[in-house]
């Protein structure tokens, strides 16, 4: 069954999270064969749409409004109402994103609509799609498939592969006008706290520090490491909590989840609570003074020592090996 797919492009600062690409992607399955559209929704964006079209989107819509300048719930629902009012598709993507965590179940909700959230992996099976999400803290996978024929999924960053980039793909791009109207909450002003750099929940290497880096200054090694590998830096509630750092960068239950294919946890004890925010990562690596540490136990590699010692070794070592590849 063919179907017609809107896929949300979220943007950051003027530009696309790589989510947006792997949401294409899923969508691609999700239409078997039908028509996939990205829709754009802010303020100046409409230069974005060529670049979900090169990924993979047949075509794209633009809503473009001052009001849309940072997102609200409000704001961005009635935007894409609008356009699922127009469209009227078979199928909605977004990303598993504070952005999408927030406006999915708002629409699913309007829209009277089920909604899977968190997809780690889709496949067609049995004529139906089936998609894969984790439960209990990440112990345990369910595969899901929807009996509304309105499918709608929210997937999990850096986990379903976007499509290669297509410089030579065209399609069309419309704006379309929507009257943003009745707003019960404006932003007047956006403070940052989040680390500079990588995108923690879209990073490839991920460097994690616990309560054994005893101090903010204790995150300095994992910074320069981080900068060796252009790997983003995260830290452990514990650490959060110790003021070592900002809670933006917290990992786990309570925090981020992430899935990097590479993640190294230095003096992080493995408490059940962080590890359901990191298990999922494709080659971990756990340096920690106690051999007996919790997350030795879902480590695939594993180095007791003092985290101090070890990481600017690690860090030479990397230096060496990237300057003679």
């Amino acid at each position: 069954m063919s179907r017609k797919v809107l896929v949300l492009g979220e943007v950051r600062e003027g530009s696309l999270r790589n989510v947006s690409f792997e949401a294409v992607s899923t969508a691609k399955t999700v239409a078997e064969g039908g028509e996939v559209v990205a829709v754009l929704v802010g303020k100046s964006v409409s230069a974005l749409a060529t670049e979900m079209i090169q990924y993979g989107a047949d075509r794209a819509i633009v809503v473009e409004d001052e009001k849309l300048a940072s997102y609200t719930s409000d704001g961005y629902s009635q935007a894409l109402l609008a356009v699922i009012d127009q469209e009227k598709p078979e199928g909605l993507v977004f990303g598993h994103t504070a952005l999408g965590k927030d406006l999915s179940p708002k629409l699913a909700a309007r829209m009277q609509s089920g909604l899977i959230s968190d997809v780690t992996a889709i496949e067609v099976a049995g004529g139906n799609i089936v998609f894969t999400r984790p439960i209990y803290s990440g112990k345990a996978f369910e595969k899901k498939v929807m009996v509304d024929p309105f499918i709608f999924a929210t997937i999990r960053p850096n986990n379903i592969a976007a499509l290669e980039k297509d410089a030579t793909r065209t399609g069309d791009v419309v704006t379309v006008s929507v009257e943003i109207k009745d707003l019960r909450s404006i932003v007047k002003d956006v403070v940052r706290k989040a680390s500079e750099g990588v995108d923690l929940s879209e990073a490839k290497v991920v460097i994690a520090g616990g309560r054994g880096v005893k101090s903010e200054e204790g995150f300095n090694p994992l910074k320069e490491l981080a900068s060796v590998l252009g790997a983003a830096v995260g830290a452990s509630r514990g650490a959060c909590d110790a003021n070592y750092c900002d809670y933006s960068l917290q990992i786990g239950q309570t925090g981020k989840v992430v899935t990097p294919d590479l993640y190294i946890a230095c003096g992080i004890s493995g408490a059940i609570q962080h590890l359901a925010g990191m298990s999922n990562s494709k080659v971990i690596v756990a340096i920690n003074k106690d051999p007996e540490a919790n997350i030795f136990k879902v480590a695939d590699y594993g180095i007791v020592g003092d985290l101090f010692e070890v990481l600017p070794l690690l860090t030479e070592e990397f230096k060496a090996v990237l300057v003679n590849s």
